[in-house]
């Protein structure tokens, strides 16, 4: 099973050219071997808010969009081991809570997380893949 950031999730949806050819490797075993995608809890608010300030735009009602994520993906929920590990990672990793919640849940569960994210790369905290 591997973890996909927020940003991910969009691009799958709607722009699967943003993904760079290791993700999209990486996504496509993972379905192929059964192993499966993940998303945080997080992500489903991180997608209506993004909904919310016009940044995606949808065809369908948000609550069917958000229906259709949550039958794709397996949404792992922020745990107390999860909240516990956050206020372990180091400064240099992202000071957002979306992205904090994203990566100790990646810990937590032993998943890579897929993500373009710069900061979250250049922290090393997570192992990634992009």
């Amino acid at each position: 099973m591997i973890l996909v950031d927020t940003h991910v999730v969009v691009w799958l949806a709607f722009d699967q050219n943003q993904l760079s050819k290791r993700a999209r490797a990486a996504i496509d075993e993972a379905r192929k071997n059964g192993d499966g995608l993940a998303i945080s809890d997080i992500t489903l608010l991180e997608l209506a808010t993004l909904f919310s300030k016009g940044r995606v735009r949808l065809d369908i009602s948000l609550e069917s969009f958000l229906q259709e994520v949550e039958a794709r993906f397996i949404v792992l929920p922020t745990s107390g081991r999860t909240c516990a590990r956050i206020l372990g990672l180091p400064t240099a990793y992202p000071k957002d809570p979306a992205d904090r919640i994203i990566g100790a849940t990646a810990l937590v569960e032993g998943l890579a997380l897929i993500t373009a994210d710069r900061e979250i790369i250049r922290s090393k905290v997570v192992r990634t893949i992009w």
